[in-house]
């Protein structure tokens, strides 16, 4: 097989989701010492970690290495090597500035990744997704320059939220949408890449804005996604169908919050719009995908168990408790919501290798 038709073979696609996984439990590590509970940690930099590792170092290398194995060639596996490498440092106490460049290398061939996608099949998804890369790009970029990182995490929710927006546009083609609808899609996408722009030079106006656009995309995949139909049917469908369904809730709680508290850079509410954003809205996409990423990544099946509700509820039930407690400024209510958070995400990891496995030596 030459590169221009190459896909890594296994065990180095085992390697680089590890290197993932290692980026998303060092980051509920980091994480639990921000939300309070005064855990050992390998150093003073370390807390400051929590965001960039599990954006970077978990979900950079899981979305990066899932598009490269889609392209099949050797060059765009360098962006999950970057992301994946980027939380080592991170981790680490690197130099800095060393990860953040690591990173917002990742981001800049994950953007080359997805225009070659594009020129391959030319289509809508395709242009969202890019644009989602070029946005984690963009903020990598003014992270590099020393932007705060409340101004920094808003293009890097950006990066999330549009990748999955477009994944589920992808999939919403064989609803065969109407041109007008397609076209609310663009412009809720357009308005929110506006705002952010916005948001540089005037951060307060611009974050607003932003929680209209999270708001309107909210609205669009309750009444046109895919899942609105599948969650009628059994077994992985629905499962899959629910935990998009309350993902979207989550997405349009996160703007409404957002329009809210503008340009909140820390406190309670700030907690809040970021949980709901990257643990409501984002961790709700992953468990609904995982069922279907893990067989595209790694070419292993997922055997679905009803079980697989338990990992779910815990996660929402849990930032119940979470963002409840930020709105009423409870810091005990708090303490339990992040530890819960926490394990919801190490069951759901649990149950989805015990799944593999059993698929694997089941036959």
């Amino acid at each position: 097989m030459n590169n221009s038709e190459l896909n890594l073979p296994l065990p180095a696609r085992i390697l680089l989701l590890g290197l993932g996984i290692i980026g998303l439990l060092t980051g509920i590590w980091a994480g639990l010492w921000r939300a309070g509970w005064m855990l050992p940690v390998p150093g003073a930099h370390f807390p400051e970690a929590h965001g960039p590792l599990m954006i970077a170092g978990f979900l950079g290398t899981l979305i990066s290495l899932e598009r490269a194995v889609a392209l099949r060639k050797a060059w765009p596996f360098i962006a999950p090597v970057l992301a994946g490498f980027g939380g080592v440092l991170l981790i680490v106490g690197a130099v800095p500035g060393l990860p953040n460049l690591a990173i917002a290398a990742s981001s800049g061939v994950l953007s080359l990744v997805f225009f070659r996608l594009y020129r391959k099949d030319p289509e809508l998804h395709y242009i969202i997704m890019g644009i989602g890369a070029n946005l984690w790009l963009i903020g990598n970029i003014l992270w590099l320059r020393g932007f705060p990182m409340p101004q920094v995490v808003h293009w890097w929710a950006g990066f999330l939220i549009l990748t999955i927006a477009g994944e589920r546009l992808e999939l919403s083609r064989v609803l065969q949408p109407k041109r007008r609808v397609r076209q609310t899609f663009i412009g809720i996408v357009a308005f929110y890449v506006v705002a952010l722009v916005i948001s540089v030079g005037w951060f307060d106006t611009g974050v607003r804005l932003s929680g209209v656009a999270l708001l309107s995309l909210a609205a669009w995949l309750f009444r046109y996604d895919l899942a609105m139909r599948s969650v009628k049917q059994r077994g992985l469908s629905r499962f899959m169908a629910l935990a998009l369904i309350i993902g979207y809730l989550w997405l349009a709680l996160a703007g409404a919050l957002t329009i809210y508290a503008g340009a909140a850079t820390a406190g309670y509410l700030y907690d809040a719009i970021l949980h709901a954003t990257f643990v409501g809205f984002v961790f709700s996409m992953i468990f609904g995908h995982a069922p279907v990423i893990f067989p595209v990544v790694l070419k292993l099946q997922v055997a679905y168990r009803a079980s697989f509700y338990v990992h779910l509820v815990l996660l929402h039930l849990s930032l119940i408790l979470r963002i409840g407690s930020d709105l009423f400024a409870s810091d005990p209510i708090r303490l339990a919501g992040s530890l819960l958070n926490g394990v919801a995400i190490l069951l759901f990891l649990y149950n989805t290798i015990t799944s593999v496995l059993d698929k694997k030596f089941s036959g």
